[in-house]
């Protein structure tokens, strides 16, 4: 049974996943909480689930990037569970997660996936639908929202942490933009659980010592 815990922003989730169902999943907003609220949490999941953690043999985390301090509770959790249990640990990006729930390549062959990252600004990364899945395209940037829709010329999906007038900016600003529904904009961590499993099962796992979080910076100060 596998583990899954992100922490990168707000947008707080937990998961188990058996590879054959969610056993349980849920999702939550925080408010710069994650430390008193992610093991009470955890501990209410497992108990919903008449699960023990003797029962999870491996974890899934998402590793960024998100918000300093939140993505390095949920590491920690991660990481003190798989040095004293022995178990492997599995980092996903935070925006592989959004981008795998998209309809891959059905309306348009672009997607860029966003977070938001403070001071009014977004953290995004694009992605192209290569052999029906989505495959990232370069690293992940910082910017706003306008600078985001001035650089979409052709038929692209936006999906992730997107607010009203988000929605609303880039609606406006561009016809090409086809913005995901507000439920497939939600970082599932389910999502999470099955990608982290498939890569378990090919025995591509990280180590839980050096596995760090990623940030974005600006001027060698992180954003987020």
């Amino acid at each position: 049974m596998l583990l899954a815990i992100d922490t990168s922003t707000a947008q707080t989730g937990l998961a188990l996943f058996d590879g054959s169902q969610v056993l349980s999943e849920m999702t939550w907003r925080t408010c710069q909480h994650h430390t008193t609220e992610l093991a009470p949490a955890l501990s209410r999941l497992l108990s919903w689930c008449g699960v023990s953690m003797e029962r999870v043999n491996a974890l899934g985390v998402a590793v960024g990037p998100g918000s300093f301090t939140s993505l390095r509770v949920g590491l920690s959790l991660v990481k003190g569970i798989a040095l004293a249990r022995h178990i492997p640990v599995i980092g996903i990006p935070t925006l592989d997660i959004i981008a795998t729930a998209q309809p891959a390549g059905k309306h348009a062959s672009r997607l860029v996936v966003v977070i938001q990252a403070g001071r009014k600004r977004i953290a995004f990364s694009k992605y192209k639908c290569l052999k029906n899945e989505w495959q990232v395209q370069g690293p992940v940037r910082s910017g706003t929202v306008d600078d985001l829709a001035d650089e979409i010329e052709s038929p692209t999906y936006v999906a992730g942490e997107l607010s009203s007038e988000d929605r609303s900016r880039l609606a406006r600003k561009r016809v090409n933009v086809l913005l995901a529904s507000p439920v497939n904009c939600v970082r599932r961590p389910a999502m999470l659980a099955e990608l982290a499993w498939a890569r378990w099962q090919n025995n591509d796992v990280d180590d839980a010592a050096s596995l760090a979080p990623v940030y974005l910076h600006v001027a060698g100060t992180p954003i987020l």
